[in-house]
């Protein structure tokens, strides 16, 4: 069997690193894009001989083409894409400046679509390919102080049902995982340092409890899988049933 070639944007850290070993674990040679060479690098090794490190801002549109062509021309195809890398910003919606919000929209929006769009190129030209990308609770309902985020996320899943309706054509699949409230250290803290806050969340999600990143990873790597071959242009909420909780 050919081994199938994966890129994680935000591998290095949090749910991208938690999918990007869950590929890794599964024979895929897994292209972990990050920022922070040192990040990356250590999570690359911690990986194994699976995965890559590639350091890249996202936002350098311009030099995407060139590393999708780098990645492609190495490893003879690119049969995933995880859409993964994205950044937030905690403030009162009346202070949010423009250069804020635009930062985060071409973090979270332009970057995906841009990245997307050369690696669609080369799915393609082979002829098939999939393409997950990472939403968010935000995107489901109103969340207080997350105006740009919220906006961001929105768009990625109008994004993923307008890629699967134009790439299916191509044998290209498109779809999106919407976390809940995943334990990781950065939420830890945060829902540790407001109890309140932690208790409205377990209240409203019937399972009663935070997700792992490693149930992000599961739903991510069946929706890269021929498991779900049949399946694109959905949005799947991973969140112990909070977008629907009462």
């Amino acid at each position: 069997m050919t081994q199938k070639t994966a890129i994680v944007t935000g591998g290095n850290a949090g749910l991208g690193y938690a999918i990007a070993k869950k590929f890794c674990e599964n024979n895929i040679k897994t292209y972990i894009i990050g920022r922070s060479v040192e990040k990356t690098e250590q999570a690359a090794k911690e990986m194994g001989v699976n995965a890559y490190p590639l350091i890249l801002d996202v936002t350098d549109l311009e030099r995407l083409p060139e590393v999708v062509s780098q990645i492609a021309s190495e490893s003879s195809s690119i049969d995933i894409l995880v859409n993964n890398a994205g950044i937030n910003q905690k403030k009162e919606f009346l202070d949010v400046s423009n250069e804020e919000f635009q930062n985060i929209i071409n973090t979270n929006v332009l970057s995906v679509f841009a990245i997307s769009r050369e690696v669609a190129k080369v799915m393609k030209a082979q002829g098939a390919g999939t393409i997950v990308n990472i939403s968010s609770m935000a995107a489901q309902y109103g969340l207080p102080k997350v105006i740009a985020y919220s906006a961001s996320k929105t768009a990625i899943e109008g994004m993923t049902r307008a890629m699967a309706v134009d790439l299916a054509q191509f044998n290209i699949r498109v779809n999106c995982v919407a976390p809940g409230f995943i334990k990781t250290n950065m939420s830890s803290k945060a829902l540790d340092s407001e109890p309140e806050r932690k208790q409205r969340v377990l209240s409203r999600t019937p399972m009663g409890k935070l997700g792992l990143p490693e149930d992000i990873a599961d739903a991510v790597y069946y929706l890269s899988s021929d498991q779900a071959k049949f399946t694109t242009g959905i949005v799947m909420p991973v969140d112990g049933g909070n977008c629907i909780g009462f």
